[in-house]
């Protein structure tokens, strides 16, 4: 793996961090593979219980390098090739996924962010969509991550307006979890990661799936895949560790079982 995308670990958490600082971690062919591998190896290792991505310098990612061009791969390509399976990747993770926001989250590092499962933005942190200033559409999934959160009108008005969703604004919106003071940013990501690592594993990665699969789905089946998931985790040494933990009134020890 090259020194473009940084990969740490740190007890149960993996902290995986766009390098490109004088460029705004923008993403290019390189970058988005490398990222690929880097999210590959955190989901395959039964020891990281939970994913941080961030950016290295003032900004989370600018979006595409404009400067670079396609690289001689058609926009459609890349679009599907480079960005989908990193996407992919982060939504269908077993673990949960942080987006730690320096600066600005923009175009693909945007929907990005707003993949993964849960969002902490420093207080002066931004999102932007910003297509339409230069005669394009939100890609990377964008139009429809904005529609299911925010509804059509306010989606489309932000995307058409390429308005900048301030830090507070998007906690207020629902766009991110917390903001936190700019120098506390990536303290506080991991101590949010360390704290969710210590939580049981299986219920973590049931939990997301449910919750994903509810986006799209209806009731019924939502209710079913909560059936299914109690039936399997009930009785499993994680369940009778939390039971009996709660009783004698200590912290549980999760395995992961």
């Amino acid at each position: 793996m090259s020194d473009i995308v940084k990969f740490e670990k740190t007890g149960a958490v993996a902290r995986i961090t766009l390098n490109r600082p004088e460029a705004m971690n923008a993403f290019t062919t390189e970058l988005s593979l490398e990222l690929q591998l880097a999210l590959e190896r955190a989901a395959a290792d039964d020891a990281v219980r939970v994913v941080v991505i961030t950016g290295e310098g003032r900004c989370f990612s600018a979006g595409a390098d404009l400067k670079s061009g396609f690289e001689g791969r058609p926009v459609f390509g890349k679009l599907q090739y480079e960005y989908r399976p990193v996407l992919s990747a982060i939504a269908t993770m077993a673990k949960p996924v942080i987006a730690a926001v320096p600066g600005s989250a923009a175009g693909i590092g945007m929907s990005m962010a707003l993949h993964c499962d849960l969002m902490i933005m420093a207080d002066n942190a931004f999102l932007l969509s910003p297509f339409t200033t230069i005669s394009l559409v939100p890609d990377g999934g964008l139009s429809w991550l904005l529609v299911r959160q925010l509804g059509y009108r306010r989606a489309f008005q932000l995307s058409i307006e390429s308005e900048r969703i301030p830090a507070a604004r998007c906690v207020e919106l629902g766009l991110a979890n917390k903001a936190v003071p700019a120098e506390e940013l990536q303290a506080a990501a991991m101590e949010w990661a360390e704290s969710l690592s210590k939580r049981a594993p299986r219920s973590l990665e049931a939990t997301k799936k449910t919750m994903r699969h509810a986006i799209d789905n209806d009731w019924a089946s939502t209710y079913g895949l909560e059936a299914d998931w109690q039936q399997a985790l009930g009785g499993s040494d994680d369940n009778v560790e939390g039971v009996a933990a709660f009783f004698e009134k200590r912290e549980p020890k999760f395995k992961g079982k």
